[in-house]
């Protein structure tokens, strides 16, 4: 086995440990609080060459939802500051707020199943902090360093012309990337078209977007660069929260240890069942492939992501020694100790049920969201008027019209159904899509119908085929008179 490495990793003051010691020293922090650098050699193999895609189609969407529009409208869109919010090119306001939440309690529950059924993957597989790491970063780290040898080596020799010139191509480029990536960030935020303005008029006609753009750069160099893994291993609360929900029952990457122990190391042509000896050949492929430092081998442990890199390690290993493969593959604990096949628990079945009503109930919301919000507010301070033998208040409306298209609409009193509406305009009201529209009404009533000082009453809105868009119930004040 050529090809095997010895284990290296870099410690808190650059010294190298023997095989033997990282064993037990596994991990990315020292006992005594420093760092100890993680240098994973380039994988390669069929879950890789997967994750890859995953990577690409997702770093393929990151870059260019920001410039799709639907109907005029952005894709997606979170501006917090003005208050323009779109999802999936549909408006959403303050007002709708309730049924983001809910979405998000949505998310969280799906969330809770996923990792109950399949563990950690989203991290291996669709987290930005792995996207960007292993796609993006690593690889540029991969082709100006080399790979896991070649970085050990170079991070071992003195700051030499190589060293100075690796080390300073290598951070200029991830202060590029870093500036691209915060740059379509911001694009989320506030739309592409004010982040190219931004920067036609440059820094200094935007001091404040300048600093906020220099800091969300320097925050993705300082965690791309320097802190890595440790993301995931110190700073994720999904990390920490993977221990409470992943059961003997959750799918994993496993190591097979029923198959794999006694570990030895690989001697040709020898019979290995016979000697009491499994079919791990302790080669350690499987941890020097790990981004996070650790040893499959220990079993579940907090700081596996499930990337399969050590199940790409295994398999190539096991097919170069003629052993089959799956000695470190996705598996349940009880699938490996009692050789039983992944079953939906009945805390699975319970979520998944809960999950299904939430989404169901989520969607009635957006689907019965309505086309418009109409309000209809007394002015502070106003109060009733009498003429004519008629009893006059004064309202504000307020109307938000929530589709792409323009409403003209006109209003109705619908409950007491003989009240009259008096306009300070037209009585066809016009309503831009997305926009807000405001005026001031008069409703009247006979003197003689209203028998209360304050009575309920419910106004219509009405598009011009006559159909009702939406309703508000308020009050309509008059004169005090005693009932006997």
């Amino acid at each position: 086995m050529s090809d095997i490495e010895e284990i290296e990793v870099r410690g808190g003051q650059g010294q190298v440990l023997d095989p033997e010691t990282y064993r037990d020293s596994i991990g990315t922090m020292e006992q005594s609080g420093k760092r100890r650098w993680v240098f994973p050699r380039k994988p390669k193999g069929k879950y890789t060459n997967y994750r890859n895609l995953v990577s690409y189609i997702l770093l393929i969407i990151y870059f260019t939802v920001p410039f799709l529009k639907i109907n005029g409208n952005p894709f997606f869109l979170f501006n917090v500051i003005d208050r323009e919010f779109f999802i999936l090119g549909q408006p959403f306001y303050p007002q709708d707020f309730f049924i983001l939440t809910l979405g998000a309690i949505a998310s969280l529950i799906f969330i809770i199943i996923f990792t109950i059924a399949f563990g950690r993957i989203f991290c291996g597989w669709i987290c930005p902090q792995t996207i960007f790491m292993e796609s993006i970063f690593r690889k540029i780290e991969y082709i100006i360093e080399g790979d896991r040898n070649k970085q050990m080596k170079l991070d071992r020799q003195e700051w030499n012309s190589e060293k100075i010139w690796k080390r300073s191509l290598k951070w200029t480029v991830y202060i590029i990337i870093s500036l691209i990536i915060t740059h379509f960030m911001l694009m989320y935020i506030v739309g592409y078209e004010e982040i190219l303005r931004i920067i036609s008029q440059g820094p200094f006609a935007h001091p404040t977007n300048f600093i906020i753009m220099v800091l969300f750069t320097a925050a993705f160099y300082f965690v791309f660069a320097w802190f890595r893994e440790q993301v995931c291993t110190l700073v994720c609360p999904y990390g920490r929260l993977q221990g409470v929900l992943i059961d003997k029952d959750t799918i994993n990457v496993f190591y097979d240890f029923k198959r794999g122990e006694n570990r030895s190391k690989w001697r040709k042509g020898e019979d290995r069942k016979a000697a009491g000896k499994g079919d791990c050949i302790d080669c350690h492929q499987c941890v020097v492939v790990c981004p996070t430092g650790i040893d499959i081998r220990d079993g579940q442990q907090l700081e596996c992501v499930n990337c399969t890199a050590c199940i790409d390690a295994c398999d190539e290993v096991m097919e170069k020694v003629g052993l089959p493969k799956g000695l470190v593959r996705y598996a349940s604990e009880n699938e490996i100790e009692q050789q039983t096949q992944f079953k939906f628990t009945g805390r699975m079945k319970g979520f998944a049920v809960v999950l299904v009503l939430l989404v169901g109930f989520l969607g009635f919301l957006l689907y019965s969201r309505g086309e418009m919000e109409a309000k209809f507010i007394k002015p502070a301070g106003s109060t009733f008027f009498v003429r004519d033998g008629k009893i006059t208040n004064t309202y504000n409306y307020t109307f938000l019209n929530k589709t792409n298209d323009k409403k003209i609409v006109t209003i109705k009193v619908l409950e007491p159904a003989h009240g009259e509406i008096t306009y300070s305009a037209s009585s066809k009201i016009q309503v831009d899509r997305d926009k807000i529209s405001k005026g001031t009404i008069n409703i009247s009533f006979p003197e003689n119908d209203m028998k209360l000082s304050k009575q309920n009453i419910t106004i219509g809105v009405y598009d011009m085929k006559g159909k009702l868009v939406d309703s508000y119930q308020t009050y309509f004040e008059g004169p005090f008179k005693l009932q006997f």
